[in-house]
């Protein structure tokens, strides 16, 4: 496989993942706010609302564990960017003394594991 290929691949099985978490937490009483939203310093995957706090969701799907599990990709860097662009969100919807967390939605062979908390920033 080329690495347009391979990028295109990947990118695809993203946007898959990334419906299925959507369905899923519409699913479990989520109201889905926005998805893909995006800043200069990077973009979150699904912004949600439950029991009034926001939800940040990184969503990351994968074909197998061969690199391990898909949550150990949001590794400092990721996470201190997700801060940033979650900071800037609530800035812009002047939100900023609302309630909010940082969770990651694994997708591995279809399978789906919710990590509420994954992260603080």
């Amino acid at each position: 496989m080329q690495t347009s290929q391979k990028d295109l691949h990947k990118k695809l099985l993203g946007r898959a993942g990334e419906k299925i978490a959507v369905n899923y937490l519409k699913k479990n009483a989520y109201k889905v706010v926005e998805t893909n939203f995006k800043n200069k310093i990077g973009e979150i995957d699904i912004i949600a609302e439950k029991d009034n706090v926001t939800v940040f969701v990184e969503v990351k799907t994968r074909s197998s564990d061969f690199f391990g599990a898909p949550s150990e990709a949001v590794d400092k860097n990721k996470r201190r960017k997700y801060f940033l662009v979650a900071s800037d969100y609530l800035a812009r919807n002047k939100k900023t003394d609302s309630e909010c967390r940082f969770d990651v939605i694994e997708i591995e062979d279809g399978k789906i594991n919710h990590i509420e908390n994954a992260f603080y920033a």
